[in-house]
C-alpha cells in the first residue's frame, strides 16, 4: 500500500505552483476488473496519481443509503486528500456518484451540485480550489449513455459554468462518449480546449477514450496521459487520466 507522502512533490508541487496537475476517475464503487470490492486499492491508485485535484465517479454505493464507496476513515488516513463537502447524503461522498478530492492542504472555496437533464438520476459538481498562489474551478461529471441525453447535460454543464466569474476552470469526468469528435465532444469543444489523454476503457485492454479532462483558455496544457499502472488495471474497469497544466 502506498502511503501518502509529506515531503517532496506533495508539497513543493502543489504550493510552489509550477504545475497544477488534475485527474479524473471512474472508480466503479471500488470493484476491481476481479469483482472484489477492494477501497484500498482504488486509493493506492490515487496516491499514485499524486494530483492536486481528482474528479472521481461512482464514488459511492448505488442502492441502500449509498454510503461513499471509499470509507472516510480511509481516505483521511492513508491518502493525502479530502472530499469537497457536498452535504447532500449523510453517508455518501458525492452526489449521483460523482465527488471531487483535494489535498488536505488546499482550502475549499465556492462549492456545488448541479441538476443536469436525465432519464436515469445524473448529476455534476463544482469546486472552486485554491492551490498556494493559484485557483482552479473544477467540474466534475458522468454523463448519460444515451447521446441526446449527454448532449442535454454537456449544455447544462457549459451554462453553468458560463454563469459564473472568470476564473482558470477544468472541465472533467466520465462523459461516455465513444465517437471521436461528434455529440458532446463537439458541443465541449466550441468552449474548451481536451488534453489529449488517451483511452482509458476498459482497464485490462483500454480501447475507448470514455474519460475526459477539458480546460479554459486561461490554463496551459503542459502534459497529459492515462495512468496504466499494475495497480491501476485491477481496482476498477476504467483507467484514470490525468493532465498538468500551467495558468497562461
Amino acid at each position: 500500500m502506498h502511503l501518502p507522502m509529506e515531503t517532496g512533490r506533495a508539497v513543493a508541487h502543489c504550493f510552489a505552483m509550477k504545475t497544477i496537475r488534475v485527474a479524473s476517475y471512474n472508480i466503479r464503487k471500488a470493484i476491481g476488473t476481479d469483482r472484489r470490492r477492494v477501497p484500498e486499492r482504488v486509493i493506492d491508485v490515487l496516491n499514485e496519481l499524486d494530483a492536486d485535484i481528482i474528479a472521481l465517479q461512482e464514488a459511492d454505493r448505488r442502492f441502500g443509503i449509498r454510503s461513499a464507496a471509499l470509507p472516510p476513515w480511509l481516505l483521511e488516513s492513508i491518502s493525502p486528500y479530502k472530499p469537497v463537502p457536498l452535504n447532500v447524503h449523510v453517508d455518501s461522498m458525492g452526489w449521483h456518484g460523482n465527488a471531487i478530492l483535494v489535498r488536505k492542504e488546499a482550502e475549499i472555496g465556492a462549492h456545488d451540485v448541479l441538476h443536469l437533464p436525465c432519464l436515469e438520476p445524473r448529476g455534476a459538481t463544482m469546486a472552486e480550489v485554491n492551490l498556494g498562489k493559484a485557483s482552479l474551478r473544477i467540474f466534475g461529471m458522468h454523463l448519460d449513455l444515451s447521446g441526446l441525453w449527454r448532449r442535454k447535460q454537456a449544455a447544462a454543464v457549459i451554462h453553468a459554468a458560463g454563469l459564473r466569474h472568470a476564473m482558470p476552470t477544468v472541465l472533467m469526468g466520465d462523459l461516455n462518449e465513444w465517437s471521436a469528435e461528434r455529440g458532446c465532444l463537439a458541443d465541449f469543444a466550441r468552449h474548451y480546449h481536451f488534453a489529449p489523454c488517451g483511452r482509458s476503457f476498459h482497464a485490462r485492454r483500454p480501447v475507448a477514450r470514455l474519460d475526459r479532462i477539458m480546460h479554459c483558455g486561461q490554463l496551459k496544457l503542459v502534459d497529459s496521459g492515462v495512468h496504466e499502472s499494475a495497480a491501476a488495471r485491477r481496482a476498477s474497469d476504467h483507467l484514470p487520466i490525468w493532465a498538468e497544466f500551467k495558468l497562461s
